[in-house]
Formats: structure tokens, C-alpha cells, sequence
């Protein structure tokens, strides 16, 4: 097992040795009946294009034809027909937040087992949609993916059909498989074709009904709805450098216009921004120590070309595997990180040191709120923002991605689905 949070690509080499530890486990263990691989599906690794397709293919090799390989995966990876010939039974979450990882794995071990038991060697149809939206556009508490994911439960599969699961794909990967993608598994070809027939032709004739899930805007809009409201705590994502959905951490450009805006950093709501990885700058905090002036430049420690100064007082450090500093500069607090960490409860707030009862405003490098957030947000507006993964895909330079995908590229309005049928 290894995991990152997604962010950059995986570097060749430590792919190569993963690779290397799994292949070795098998060879070790076998022969096997079975195998599941708990995998997240965008993967991007240097110099190889479709990573979890190579992954798959390899473990393929070296299990043998007759064993049967399952995949629980994230919704969001952007599986391709070369993934599909190698896994027998993938499958996917159904939510957006995730609150069903741990239920997506007991199931695709549940599928697994039950082939395994009844000697079934399922036959499967994948189809590619085009189609590519970020997450905070299909987020499944919105319709119309609400209603569609709904449409996968159990209870509703049709006879023949043992699984269906539906890839919103990964937006800012330039890759060929980048779009959306349906895979159903079963016993009858007529019905599992049929089934991905259903669900591509839904989630493509819905393209352009989905919509952010809050309310959005640029960052100067977002801020003064958050300042100007009477809902306390009140929530502006940073949806551009969220660390989650691969944003880098490094990314500063927010906090020089919170740092610029007097009603901010002079006003009478305490607002947090969060959070900026630089290590030299939690380094530098620690050392000044709390209660101590700081002022040091930060943000690009990863390669964003913009940094800025910043000037205030060290108000807390905290040790950890992930060292932190918060910096007030008056009503403002802003967090520093020496490593990647998203904020996604309140609890994450106060293990910088930040009370979460005593803000108004939170400022969060983040997309859809998690359900603590949510849960606790009285306001939540989107902020689009500037960053590694900006909510603007079109704004974004695509070169690789496969033509047509909406809404890069045009695409026909009589598109219809090609199920694949691959027999295991």
C-alpha cells in the first residue's frame, strides 16, 4: 500500500518500485484465485501514459488468465478500455464527497467472492463518454448526478447485471483516456451492454445541466458575500490549489489579495485562510517563536511563480509529522504548512492551534465542502480562483486529450454510446 495526496506526477522511478513490491507479493503468495486492487484511477506517473492500465496489465501477467482481478476505485479516475481487458470486475464510489470508500471495497470483495464461489467468469462492456467536468460540477447532493449515481444502487440492477459503475474522469490530467467512463459487469452480454447503453446516454445528454454546487464567483466577490453576510462561520473555497484534488499547496495568489483587502485584515470578522505549504516559513516561525514578528517571503515552494511577503506575528506552532505556524496579521490568520495537508473538519483547524468557534470567515484550499464542513457551514460560497486545478477547465491548455470532449471540444449532438463487450 501507498498514498499520496494527488498532486504533480508520480516520479518513474518510485512507480517502478511499487510496481516491483506488488509483483514480488504475488509471486510470493500464488498461485491465486483472486486478486483486488484498491486503487484511486487518474494516476499520472512520468513517461507512461494511463498508469492504472499498465498496473493492471502487469498484475494481469502475473496472476495468470484464470484468476479473476476486481478494482474499488474513486469516481473520479478516468478509466480506459485497455484498464477494462485486464480487470474482470471494476467498480467505483457512488458519492461526491465520499462517504462510501470502505462500502465500495466491501463490495468489489463481495462481487470477487461471489464469482470466485459460483465459478462465474463475468463478461463486461465498457463505453468512453465524452465528456469531462471537475468534481465540484457533479457533485452527487446535486442533480442531475444525484439522480444518475442513484440509478447504480443494488436494488435497481438489472437481471443479468452484477455491478455498474460510472467514472466522472479526471479534469486536469492531459492524457488521452481523460472523460468519463461506464463499465458494467454481469452474466448476460445483452444486459451489461444495454446497462452501459443507459448510463453513458444519461450522463452525456445531461452535460450541460451540471452547475457548480454553490454559488461562485471570482475570489473579491466571494470574500465580500462572506464578509457582508450575517451566517456565521461562513465558508469561501479556494477551489483553485485544492491540495485533494491535485492542487499544489504552493499557491499564494489568494492570500496577497486577502493581505491587500483592509476590510480583511482591519475588519471586525476574524477570518483563517488555509493553508500554504512552505516549509522554510513554518521553519522560520518556529524559530522566531510565538509571539515573535514575522516577515518572510512565501508560497512557490513547488514552483508557483508567485510569492509574496508576509508580514505579522507568530500566533501559534505546532509540531507533527506535518509542521504548522499560524501568522496573524490583524483580523487575519493564516495558516503555514510543511506539507500538504487539506483542511476538510473543524477538527483539522484546531490541531494548528485555531479555536474554529472563534471565526467568522474561513478562506479553505478546497472544492465541495466535506461533510464536517458542510455540516457546520452556515454560508458557503465558491471562489474560482487561479491554480494547478482551476475550476475554469476551459481556460486550461489541453493538447493530448482524445477529440471530441465536452466542453473542450465540440461534440455531436446524435452521439451515442460504443459498448465494448470483453468476455473474461
Amino acid at each position: 500500500m501507498a498514498r499520496a495526496l494527488p498532486g504533480g506526477r508520480v516520479e518513474r522511478s518510485a512507480y517502478d518500485a511499487l510496481l516491483a513490491d506488488v509483483l514480488a507479493a504475488i509471486d510470493e503468495g500464488g498461485p491465486w484465485d483472486g486478486v483486488l486492487l484498491d486503487i484511486h484511477g487518474a494516476m499520472l506517473v512520468e513517461r507512461l501514459d494511463d498508469a492504472e492500465a499498465h498496473l493492471a496489465a502487469a498484475v494481469r501477467e502475473a496472476v495468470g488468465p484464470a484468476a479473476l482481478i476486481a478494482a474499488a476505485m474513486d469516481l473520479h479516475g478516468s478509466v480506459s478500455r485497455a484498464f477494462v481487458e485486464s480487470v474482470d470486475l471494476p467498480t467505483c464510489y457512488r458519492t461526491a464527497p465520499h462517504v462510501d470508500e470502505e462500502e465500495t471495497r466491501a463490495r468489489a470483495a463481495r462481487l470477487l467472492a461471489r464469482c470466485l464461489t459460483d465459478g462465474t467468469r463475468p463478461v463486461r462492456a465498457w463505453a468512453r463518454v465524452p465528456v469531462v467536468l471537475p468534481g465540484e460540477k457533479t457533485s452527487t447532493r446535486d442533480e442531475p448526478a444525484r439522480s444518475i449515481y442513484a440509478s447504480l444502487a443494488d436494488g435497481r440492477r438489472p437481471v443479468g447485471v452484477l455491478e455498474t459503475a460510472l467514472w466522472v474522469g479526471y479534469a486536469w490530467a492531459d492524457e488521452p483516456r481523460t472523460a468519463a467512463a461506464v463499465v458494467s459487469v454481469g452474466t448476460d452480454e445483452a444486459a451489461v451492454q444495454a446497462e452501459v447503453d443507459r448510463v453513458a446516454r444519461a450522463w452525456f445528454d445531461a452535460r450541460g445541466e451540471f452547475e457548480f454546487c454553490c454559488e461562485t464567483g471570482d475570489l473579491a466577490w466571494a470574500v465580500d458575500r462572506a464578509l457582508t453576510s450575517d451566517r456565521r462561520p461562513f465558508f469561501v473555497s479556494d477551489t483553485g490549489d485544492n491540495p485533494t484534488a491535485g492542487g499544489s499547496g504552493d499557491v499564494a495568489t489568494t492570500l496577497a489579495s486577502l493581505l491587500a483587502d483592509r476590510s480583511v485584515t482591519e475588519g471586525r470578522h476574524q477570518v483563517v485562510w488555509s493553508a500554504l505549504v512552505d516549509p522554510d516559513g513554518v521553519a522560520a516561525a518556529h524559530a522566531a517563536g510565538v509571539g515573535a514578528s514575522f516577515d518572510e517571503v512565501v508560497g512557490g515552494c513547488y514552483g508557483w511563480p508567485a510569492r509574496i511577503r508576509l508580514q505579522g506575528k507568530v500566533l501559534r506552532c505546532t509540531e507533527g509529522e506535518i509542521d504548522s505556524a499560524v501568522i496573524a496579521v490583524g483580523s487575519l490568520c493564516v495558516v503555514l504548512t510543511s506539507g500538504r495537508i487539506p483542511f476538510h473538519a473543524m477538527s483539522d483547524y484546531a490541531a494548528v492551534g485555531v479555536d474554529p468557534s472563534t471565526v467568522d470567515v474561513f478562506v479553505d484550499k478546497i472544492g465541495y465542502l466535506e461533510p464536517d464542513l458542510h455540516e457546520h457551514a452556515e454560508g458557503w460560497v465558491m471562489a474560482l480562483t487561479d491554480g494547478p486545478v482551476d475550476q475554469r477547465i476551459e481556460r486550461l491548455p489541453f493538447d493530448r486529450v482524445r477529440d471530441p470532449l465536452y466542453p473542450l471540444t465540440p461534440v455531436p449532438h446524435d452521439w451515442s454510446p460504443e459498448a465494448v463487450v470483453i468476455r473474461s
